[in-house]
């Protein structure tokens, strides 16, 4: 009878553990995402200058990196489904969209030097479905 109740006691202990476990890697990956997603949504419907504009490319970009993103033939990153990321800039000046590849390839520093005291605002915004993590962001230039 002892046997029973000792291999009893195992097993509901390692259930415990697993789902421990489990809620433990779950937890870390929600505050993982909600994490990534805080350091764009603060200019989501927010106006900001062309040196925040900077910093949001290089976000991009280094996540893309970071997550190994292919590029097609054109140099422009492949969205997947989970962790891609895609910056889109309209200038009004020139009434065309940008991709911040584009934008990133003519050096960040000459976007920084013409369009620092230049207001942009992002208005809109994809989320992947997979993760919830921003995947899009379409920012205009207002001024």
């Amino acid at each position: 009878m002892k046997k029973i109740v000792i291999i009893i006691c195992v097993i509901v202990i390692c259930i415990v553990i697993s789902v421990t476990y489990a809620y433990s890697i779950y937890k870390g990956n929600v505050n993982q995402v909600q994490k990534f997603n805080n350091e764009f949504s603060k200019y989501i419907n927010q106006e900001f200058y062309g040196n925040e504009l900077a910093t949001i490319i290089n976000l991009a970009i280094d996540n893309n990196e970071r997550y190994s993103i292919p590029k097609d033939s054109t140099g422009k990153y492949i969205a997947d489904d989970m962790y891609s990321l895609r910056v889109d800039v309209y200038m009004t000046d020139t009434e065309k969209t940008y991709s911040m590849e584009l934008l990133n390839s003519g050096e960040i520093s000459n976007l920084v030097y013409n369009y620092s005291n230049i207001k942009f605002k992002c208005t809109e915004v994809e989320y992947h479905k997979k993760t919830n993590r921003i995947s899009y962001l379409y920012i205009e230039q207002i001024s």
